[in-house]
């Protein structure tokens, strides 16, 4: 079993990272050695490399291939550099690969980041709109890559900490669930 997961994984980086203009190849190499099957119940490993957001917990997903490694891509990991992954396993686990040093938060308060000065904060899971819990979090120059939806299709969002305040830019469109605790709030509408 685990030759072919060698070769799912090689597969995954062929057919749906590269072909989607990841091109950093440190990430390549990184997603070919990880195997992401051991993130996931055994009964879902069967989905590993699949083009689907897997559960690895309840109400929380691996986010598919595609839109991990373009939002990796986006926020330009630097060996040495300090990371906070928030319900985000597998992108943590390509963060180490890289030379990061990586904190992870998977609780049940995702809002609750106990430390701060991060260079680089991901998250394996949709949100209405970043928290200001996060971006507190990030050192000048320090980059938040997140998925912000509200209805069916979400944006890839990259925040940046500058001298002035935050900016924010959107990447790419992108489908993930939302996390638990982030939905969007319904509201009055005339």
């Amino acid at each position: 079993m685990a030759a072919d997961f060698a070769a799912a994984r090689l597969n995954m980086v062929e057919s749906q990272v590269r072909t989607n203009d990841v091109t950093d190849v440190r990430l390549h190499d990184a997603m070919r050695a990880i195997p992401r099957e051991g993130l996931i119940p055994a009964e879902r490993s069967f989905q590993a490399y699949a083009d689907t957001a897997v559960e690895y917990a309840p109400d929380r997903y691996l986010l598919r291939p595609r839109e991990v490694s373009k939002l990796l891509q986006a926020l330009k990991p630097q060996a040495g550099e300090r990371a906070l992954a928030i319900a985000a396993p597998y992108a943590a686990a390509v963060l180490e690969a890289l030379g990061l040093t990586v904190d992870r938060l998977d609780g049940d308060d995702l809002t609750a980041v106990s430390g701060s000065n991060y260079d680089l904060i991901i998250v394996e899971g949709a949100v209405t709109r970043a928290p200001e819990s996060w971006l507190a979090a990030l050192v000048l120059g320090g980059r938040l890559g997140v998925i912000e939806r509200e209805g069916p299709t979400g944006k890839a969002a990259l925040y940046l900490r500058a001298e002035d305040g935050i900016g924010r830019r959107t990447l790419f469109d992108a489908m993930a669930p939302v996390l638990k605790g982030f939905e969007p709030q319904a509201g009055f509408a005339f």
